[in-house]
């Protein structure tokens, strides 16, 4: 049996700034008929940028659905056609004031794939240099350095619990001990 799902009706029950919603009346693959609720996001990145003393640059900020501070690395929704690697660049100079001589990938994400079509491009940078830090309107974080082991420890601990920031700690610490960073 293949494993599809055929839309029948999409109706639209929220178009914001940043996600859309829709309702949707699907057909199964056994024929059964139900629904499914969809948020429609444009994507995001992320950067795990990496010093020369093996620190990792994050950014403490309020995120309202949890009500509390997250530690996350430095991240940022794609705009329309924009290119996910531009757009890791443009946020690790925006949130963290930093350019990076080289940025690599780490793949990609599906944080909430059961009703969310967001993916998010990880990204590594290394060879980093202080420019100015130029946060959106509206955007309050603070810039932190914690060594990269302590890094890894917080996400072993839960400590660290955003989704992102998660796998790519944990691809850069693979890629960092098969010498690939």
């Amino acid at each position: 049996m293949a494993f599809t799902e055929k839309t029948l009706n999409e109706k639209e029950i929220f178009d914001g700034k940043i996600i859309r919603v829709h309702l949707d009346d699907v057909e199964l693959s056994d024929g059964t008929k139900t629904f499914r609720e969809v948020v429609e996001h444009s994507g995001g990145v992320c950067v795990a940028a990496l010093t020369d003393d093996d620190e990792l640059l994050m950014v403490r900020q309020y995120r309202y659905p949890f009500h509390r501070e997250l530690l996350e690395v430095p991240a940022g929704k794609l705009e329309k056609g924009e290119d996910p690697l531009e757009a890791g660049k443009r946020e690790l100079e925006e949130e963290c004031g930093i350019v990076a001589d080289k940025v690599i990938s780490l793949g990609e994400i599906y944080p909430t794939v059961a009703y969310c079509s967001e993916i998010i491009r990880m990204y590594a940078a290394t060879g980093l240099k202080k420019t100015n830090q130029r946060l959106d309107e509206g955007e309050f974080l603070g810039v932190e350095k914690i060594k990269f082991s302590d890094a890894l420890d917080m996400v072993m601990k839960g400590d660290i619990r955003d989704a992102k920031t998660v796998a790519a700690i944990l691809k850069l610490s693979v890629m960092k001990s098969e010498g690939k960073i």
